[in-house]
């Protein structure tokens, strides 16, 4: 299938069933994510990858993806087949994770972050035919682990393995990422073809862009600070090929001074990031200095974003003056339900915007709860969990989202907590059961409960409350736990105590009365420090 096969698609929609269950469905649209990947050769040596002194061109991505899917196949990778990629971002991560779509093979997303324990459990999840992996994170691969090479080849010559030549069933597995679950174990979220074009075309749709023609120029220079391995980076990827992108990436971990330097040098257009990047970006010095007169867009995600933070991009980011743009949304529906830009945004500071044009939500009431769950139905959502965990999703084909909220009179949603005990820390979900289990296996911890505090820059802190009958340290806690939880993972606000943690009258530990100290115990800090 050629682009110009794919090229056709209109907003037209229409309402079909998909093993019984109704959706809204664009009548004309891709049937497999492999088939965007011909665009790629409209946009020839545009710079399309940007890294450093890097610069990868659309036709150096094609040259070296299909490379790679030769070696992929001399191994034995057959499509349908699982390729766990495991790495930082990098030109070869989109190499790789092309090359692996192209075969027909379903890329699995594994987080950088990880320790060798949860790479261990997800290995063991997954079973993946092969793992490709940096230098950097390989050495935390078990000895037995199947591995493939991660280099690209940017100098090998045209191959003649064709594309995916898979059936056209778009609800099969396109991609596999993770989650984390209440229980602590990452979840594979399984992810379909029809799933992720889906979400392309809404964005398509409600940037204008639909009907689609792929003989307009739309090439952006974007920004990339997140991890490839989250949503949003197939998101950026599969946006990337259609629309003629560049993607320009820090050299490593995220730096405010680093960005201002790469958006004024590349005269980056739009930036998709996190509250606590922005955040920090704000309160940069060297803000002042810098031209960021092409920086047009702002994309917040991943976290709540207060009307604090909005005021200050209006103040000290005034040409993105209505282009900060935000939504609601989780890996379980790739990535996006909501979206709200501009005027909406400024009329309606902390709401999460109106659904995407696929896209129904409806509030279930919750006992004893002033708001209900937020259930969401949509293409989009995930074909369940892989390796057996219950999905949370009904059988009239409802995603029990696990959020309260509530939606207005003008169809804006608004999020008002989660039922779930998650903490999203600077965009990555921190399972507290996690934590607390691996606090458990410390010597000299008799108790422990872990939960998410208010923060200004991370959206939330992850606090440990600790019963000790050993003297052991906050930092000496703090190291034990290296190598058993990701990094992001462990706290950073202590209490250690010897005695008992308060509990309810189920015999529960009382977290809210544990928020409350903690609150209360801020305040008192500062105000001794005022």
């Amino acid at each position: 299938m050629t682009a110009q096969d794919t090229a056709h698609w209109d907003k037209v929609i229409a309402v079909e069933e998909i093993g019984g269950v109704p959706f809204r469905m664009y009548t004309q649209r891709p049937r497999r994510i492999g088939h965007l990947f011909p665009f790629a050769a409209r946009w020839g040596t545009r710079a399309h990858i940007v890294q450093g002194e890097r610069v990868v061109t659309f036709d150096d991505l094609r040259l070296a993806s299909t490379a790679k899917m030769h070696q992929l196949v001399e191994q034995g990778v057959a499509p349908g087949e699982r390729i766990l990629l495991l790495g930082w971002n990098s030109p070869e991560w989109i190499v790789n994770f092309w090359a692996c779509v192209r075969i027909g093979a379903v890329p699995v997303l594994a987080n950088a972050w990880w320790s060798e324990a949860e790479i261990r459990h997800a290995l063991t999840v997954i079973g993946p035919a092969l793992t490709l992996a940096d230098e950097r994170n390989a050495a935390k691969l078990p000895p037995d682990c199947r591995r493939g090479s991660w280099d690209m080849d940017e100098a090998a010559p045209a191959a003649s393995h064709g594309a995916d030549s898979s059936a056209m069933d778009e609800n099969a597995p396109a991609a596999i990422i993770f989650t984390s679950g209440t229980e602590g174990n990452p979840k594979a979220v399984v992810l379909s073809h029809r799933s992720l074009i889906a979400t392309q075309q809404m964005l398509l749709h409600v940037t204008r862009r639909l009907p689609f023609s792929p003989g307009e120029t739309f090439g952006e220079v974007c920004l990339h600070t997140g991890p490839l391995f989250h949503i949003g980076g197939i998101g950026a990827l599969l946006r990337g090929v259609m629309l003629g992108n560049t993607l320009v990436f820090p050299k490593g971990r995220f730096d405010p001074a680093e960005a201002l330097e790469l958006i004024e040098r590349h005269k980056v257009s739009r930036w998709n990031a996190v509250p606590t990047m922005a955040t920090r970006l704000l309160d940069e010095p060297s803000l002042k200095r810098r031209n960021l007169s092409t920086l047009r867009t702002m994309t917040l995600g991943g976290a709540p974003v207060h009307e604090e933070l909005l005021r200050r991009i209006r103040e000290r980011l005034p040409d993105l003056q209505a282009r900060v743009a935000t939504g609601y949304g989780l890996s379980e529906n790739a990535g996006q339900a909501t979206a709200a830009s501009g005027a909406e945004i400024a009329d309606r500071p902390g709401s999460s915007g109106r659904p995407l044009p696929l896209v129904e939500i409806k509030i279930v009431p919750r006992p004893d709860l002033a708001d209900g769950e937020i259930l969401v139905r949509s293409p989009t959502q995930m074909v369940g969990y892989f390796g057996g965990e219950t999905s949370p999703i009904d059988h009239k084909g409802w995603l029990h989202t696990g959020d309260l909220g509530r939606v207005d009179e003008r169809g804006h949603l608004w999020i008002t907590g989660r039922s779930k005990d998650i903490i999203i820390r600077g965009g990555e979900n921190v399972a507290p059961a996690a934590v607390e289990r691996a606090l458990l296996r410390l010597p000299g911890v008799v108790d422990a409960a872990v939960l998410g505090l208010p923060h200004p820059e991370l959206g939330e802190e992850v606090a440990a409350f600790v019963v000790m009958s050993g003297s052991q340290t906050v930092a000496q806690l703090q190291e034990s736990l290296h190598g058993s939880v990701a990094s992001f993972a462990i706290p950073n606000r202590w209490w250690l105590q010897s005695e008992p943690l308060p509990v309810n009258q189920t015999g529960k530990v009382d977290k809210p009365a544990l928020i409350a100290r903690a609150t209360a115990d801020r305040a008192l800090a500062g105000a001794k420090a005022s």
